[in-house]
């Protein structure tokens, strides 16, 4: 349930910056709660009033518009892939101010992963940005993960299973941690940031090493009651002569993941080496086979999409996958594919919001998610005391 401070700073993130008598109109709160809310906002320093008054053509004292304040806090993630985790710092309006690959070591070790990723994310921000203070660590991954335990559950792809993510990393790190799949960040990321912005339902496809997905219904993220919601990896919607390390063939993820691309790639001679980056990279570079190989996966992909958007229905599906991040080409056939073989509109199929940040927004998201529905709860002392 929102409280009357997160609908307050909702609104002026989504409209700062903004006087308060617009945001009590705006949100259908009263002057008095929205004043009451301000105020405890700006002490904790996620609000600050901005120099100039919005001009003011009545009788009485100009309204003195309130913003988000980027000046003080930062907010900390760490996204883990398969071969590396994404270190991030981020301010309150998700713009990354620092992203950072680190390769795993061993990546049969979970815990060497982590602690390896949140020493150089910590001492980054020593050295980078030492007058912010971290609101707080956010990890994303791909697989089935539980939020509410910090526990990434299964990671197919690492070959991960029950790792307390929460409890290992805020033992380590002295910061509030909290754990989400990366399918789920970047909705919700979508809805506070991106071009989802006020969508109230929502169909996220996230194709990497780990295929997944996220449904938005009425505002919030719909997770089961095991957290396992959005395991599309397996569901019969891919190449059904290609065989999945399941045992079954025609597993959407087996056909269209990053890694089985790249080597089917690799197989095609496109490219020397089994790599998606490489695949992207030549596209980008005006390869003509590279880029004809990214299309065919867009089109794989959204005939995919275009099934569980007529499943659903959402306002808006959000597809985040290497190609049409960085290729027009490819949004335009994944584009075309939807709205083909679905009753999705071209204005409903979105390409991720967030380019080559992707992977750091997912990780801060999930942090900016905690602070943006309960912003009130960074009253507690641990976060007081970073």
């Amino acid at each position: 349930m929102s409280t009357a401070a997160s609908v307050v700073l909702g609104t002026v993130l989504r409209c700062g910056p903004v006087a308060r008598s617009t945001i009590a109109r705006t949100s259908g709160l009263s002057p008095a709660a929205v004043t009451r809310s301000c105020a405890a906002l700006t002490e904790l320093g996620l609000l600050v009033e901005v120099p100039q008054a919005v001009p003011y053509q009545g009788v009485g004292r100009p309204h003195v518009p309130v913003d988000i304040d980027t000046s003080r806090h930062v907010v900390a993630g760490i996204h883990v892939a398969h071969p590396f985790s994404t270190l991030a710092l981020a301010d309150l309006r998700g713009r990354v101010l620092l992203r950072r690959t680190v390769p795993h070591a061993d990546p049969d070790d979970p815990r060497e992963v982590l602690t390896t990723a949140a020493d150089e994310l910590l001492r980054v921000h020593a050295d980078r940005f030492p007058a912010h203070i971290p609101i707080g660590l956010g990890v994303a991954a791909g697989g089935w993960v539980d939020p509410r335990d910090g526990v990434i559950v299964r990671h197919a792809s690492l070959g991960w299973r029950d790792v307390e993510v929460a409890a290992l990393l805020t033992a380590r790190t002295g910061l509030p941690v909290r754990v989400d799949s990366h399918a789920r960040a970047l909705a919700r990321a979508e809805q506070l940031f991106g071009a989802a912005n006020g969508r109230e339902s929502l169909l996220h496809l996230f194709v990497g090493n780990v295929v997944d997905a996220a449904f938005v219904t009425a505002g919030a993220a719909h997770r089961g009651p095991r957290s396992a919601a959005g395991d599309v990896a397996h569901l019969a919607l891919g190449d059904p002569d290609v065989q999945c390390r399941c045992g079954k063939r025609g597993c959407l993820e087996a056909t269209v993941s990053d890694q089985a691309w790249a080597a089917r790639a690799h197989r095609e001679s496109v490219i020397s080496r089994p790599y998606v980056f490489d695949l992207v990279d030549d596209a980008v570079a005006g390869s003509p086979a590279a880029g004809a190989h990214l299309v065919d996966r867009a089109r794989a992909v959204g005939r995919a999409a275009a099934v569980l958007f007529d499943f659903l229905d959402p306002e808006v599906l959000v597809v985040t996958e290497l190609g049409t991040n960085r290729l027009p080409g490819c949004a335009a056939a994944l584009r075309d594919e939807v709205t083909a073989m679905s009753r999705a509109s071209a204005d409903a199929v979105l390409t991720s919001s967030f380019g080559e940040d992707v992977l750091a927004v997912a990780a801060c998201a999930v942090q900016l998610d905690a602070l943006y529905s309960d912003p009130l709860n960074i009253r507690n002392p641990v976060w007081q005391g970073v």
